[in-house]
C-alpha cells in the first residue's frame, strides 16, 4: 500500500541486500529486483531485512 512504500521503498531495500552479494539492484517505490555474484552471503543479507525494514516503520 502506499503509505508502506512511502517509508520503505523496494529499490532501496533491493539494493541494501544486493550490495551484500556483491551485486547490484534498484527499481520503483512498489517493485525493485537484483542480482548479485556472493551467494553464500545472502542468509546474512536476508536475515538483515527484518532489522532495516524496522528502522524505516
Amino acid at each position: 500500500s502506499k503509505d508502506v512504500t512511502d517509508r520503505v521503498k523496494a529499490g532501496e531495500l533491493i539494493g541494501m541486500v544486493a550490495q551484500q552479494v556483491g551485486g547490484k539492484g534498484g527499481g520503483r517505490p512498489d517493485m525493485a529486483q537484483a542480482g548479485g555474484t556472493d551467494a553464500s552471503a545472502l542468509p546474512a543479507a536476508l536475515a538483515s531485512v527484518k532489522g532495516w525494514v524496522s528502522a524505516k516503520l
